[in-house]
């Protein structure tokens, strides 16, 4: 994320935080493999690799197709090679079977991956996600060890600093990973500071590289169904929360705020557009029951990409309540598409936000601040669309997602180049 002295560079070179100038070009070309076994962040990952294959890096692709988007690799000209077998992402199944079938996929992949790559291993693993490291077959952290005490270097991308919603639980679990790595990826000043001051990290081994947009490329042809069942009106304003709904992302406070804007505002609506976990879903509608909302549309479904992107241009304001965060895809994506924004003010989101000027933030757990903001932008479309002119002038799109690719390959070039630290592959 970009720190809120570099926002006019947004559009363009996305600067590098780690103490060093950005990398203008790649001092060589090692070979990559992008792991992300079981499709955990498919955009991020499918993004990432195409701008990297374009500036022409030797990537492999580590990622099963996504099952939620068949087609999220394919749509950007992004090859899989998770291993011999990507059938599990390419069926409907039920929750239960399909964990069973993609741990049982992961597993012979894995064991592929091992065989291939003690002929053949590539220079550089870039791990995105480990998503078996909580439980106890840790295969594929096994995997990613093995590789690096026979020279494989390995970069990891911090996408949450601990897992969301367990408090101190994995602590010690990831300060370990983290000492293993060879280079770590985060995508905010804030998260590096407390990877060195946390997990006691050197700052020559983080690298702070911003977290790019998705959808912006996605034809507007779409429609918002979503919508279709909410009543029109010239004067109506819609408020939109969107993303996979979890406790720390604060969405009962924002219905409890909400609560306040009904009683200010007969023309505003609230769609909240995500699926979570059954037991959420129920307290957010008895939460809906108990504050007698009656301006709020709950969508628990996964949507395709296409009406997300319809259902995004379609509304006025996108609100990012959180309690917490580490980065959000869900606001890369609201930058993107030019969006009036509403979020709470937290360290990471003021490096890529400026209050009253790209976005209104308010205090994390306030919902009298925040249904004043709200009821501000329901009342203000003049500032609506200030809001979002700035936000269009950050120009967060592909070109970003080059600058990214630039330094991301800077950091697999410098970890080809440094000496291997013994005592970190003994840890």
């Amino acid at each position: 994320m970009i720190p809120s002295d570099d926002r006019s560079q947004t559009g363009s070179d996305v600067p590098s935080k780690n103490g060093a100038a950005p990398a203008t070009s790649a001092p060589s070309n090692p070979r990559v493999f992008m792991m992300d076994l079981l499709a955990i962040v498919p955009y991020y990952t499918a993004y990432l690799s195409r701008a990297l294959l374009r500036q022409g890096s030797k990537l492999t692709v580590g990622s099963i197709t996504y099952y939620l988007d068949p087609g999220c690799f394919r749509s950007l000209g992004v090859p899989l090679d998770p291993g011999p077998l990507n059938l599990v992402g390419r069926l409907r199944l039920p929750k239960l079977p399909r964990r069973v079938l993609k741990l049982v996929e992961v597993t012979l992949n894995l064991c592929a991956l091992t065989l291939r790559f003690i002929a053949s291993p590539p220079d550089v693993i870039h791990v995105q996600f480990l998503p078996l490291l909580r439980s106890r077959l840790t295969m594929d952290l096994w995997f990613v060890r093995f590789f690096q005490r026979r020279g494989t270097r390995i970069v990891l991308t911090v996408h949450d600093l601990l897992p969301h919603d367990t408090g101190e639980r994995y602590r010690n679990l990831y300060l370990n990973l983290y000492r293993q790595m060879d280079a770590i990826i985060c995508h905010s000043d804030h998260v590096a500071t407390r990877l060195k001051s946390e997990f006691q990290l050197p700052a020559s081994r983080i690298n702070v590289i911003a977290h790019g947009p998705f959808f912006y490329d996605i034809s507007p042809s779409g429609t918002a169904e979503i919508l279709s069942d909410l009543p029109t009106s010239p004067n109506r304003t819609l408020f939109l929360f969107q993303g996979i709904l979890f406790p720390y992302k604060g969405v009962d406070l924002l219905l409890n705020a909400w609560q306040t804007v009904e009683q200010a505002s007969s023309d505003a609506w609230l769609v909240v557009a995500g699926t979570g976990s059954p037991e959420l879903l129920d307290q957010l509608q008895e939460q809906m029951r108990r504050l007698a909302l009656r301006r709020v549309h709950l969508h628990p479904h996964y949507i395709s990409t296409e009406e997300l992107v319809a259902l995004y241009r379609a509304v006025d304001v996108v609100v990012y309540p959180y309690r917490a965060v580490t980065t959000s895809g869900a606001l890369a994506t609201g930058l993107a598409l030019g969006k009036a924004i509403v979020a709470s003010d937290l360290k990471v989101f003021r490096e890529l936000l400026t209050d009253q000027e790209s976005a209104l933030l308010v205090n994390p757990e306030d919902p009298e601040q925040l249904a004043a903001a709200l009821l501000l932008l329901a009342n203000r479309p003049d500032l609506r669309e200030a809001l979002s002119e700035r936000v269009r002038e950050m120009q967060y799109g592909d070109r970003t997602w080059q600058s990214i690719a630039l330094q991301t390959r800077g950091v697999y070039a410098r970890v080809v180049r440094q000496v291997k630290s013994p005592s970190r592959l003994d840890r």
